[in-house]
């Protein structure tokens, strides 16, 4: 085996073992999303928790719709959160691909492709969440937010994921002209 190629699957695995406990740790706190919204936060649950245990849980989810910015927030943060998991999924789908040896497929491709359109969807996302807060606050502050830092971020991120899907795609291409050619 090349060592090139020993070192790439090495790195792979290490990859996929980062990736999916990423995406264990993602599927676990999206449902707690509306009572850490709810609560105030992590100091906050930690002193609620001892009043409420297991409780708390429902009463995130009961409060869920009664303040118009909590379900915003909420709403935002489950949708960019479900995103995120396809964005994990396709990753580690990928990964396991290079660990095989089989790395430019048209399958990776269309992961790739996947994940640019999740990448572009928390874009859309966090702009449709930048300009509510400009009608809800009537104020630039909504500007100075890490929404608006996820315009451009997941933007970049949804064309190198295309760039990337493209030259998957004409490298699998390629390969499969050149197993054709004797």
């Amino acid at each position: 085996m090349d060592v090139k190629k020993h070192g790439a699957a090495a790195l792979a695995r290490v990859l996929k073992v980062l990736v999916s406990v990423t995406f264990v740790c993602n599927l676990i706190v999206l449902p707690c999303v509306p009572m850490l919204t709810t609560t105030g936060g992590a100091a906050d649950i930690v002193e609620l928790w001892g009043q409420m245990g297991p409780y708390l849980f429902l009463l995130g989810w009961q409060l869920f719709g009664t303040v118009p910015y909590l379900t915003v927030l909420s709403l935002f943060l489950l949708f960019c959160g479900v995103c995120t998991a396809v964005i994990l999924w396709q990753a580690r789908r990928v990964l396991i691909t290079i660990i095989e040896g089989d790395t430019f497929t048209l399958g990776n491709a269309r992961n790739m492709r996947r994940a640019a359109v999740c990448c572009f969807l928390i874009c859309a996302a966090a702009l449709a969440r930048v300009v509510w807060s400009f009608f809800y606050y009537a104020s630039p502050a909504p500007l100075f937010t890490y929404n608006a830092l996820f315009v451009p971020l997941f933007l970049m991120g949804g064309l190198l994921c295309m760039v990337m899907s493209a030259l998957f795609r004409q490298a699998a291409e390629l390969k499969e002209e050149n197993d054709l050619t004797i």
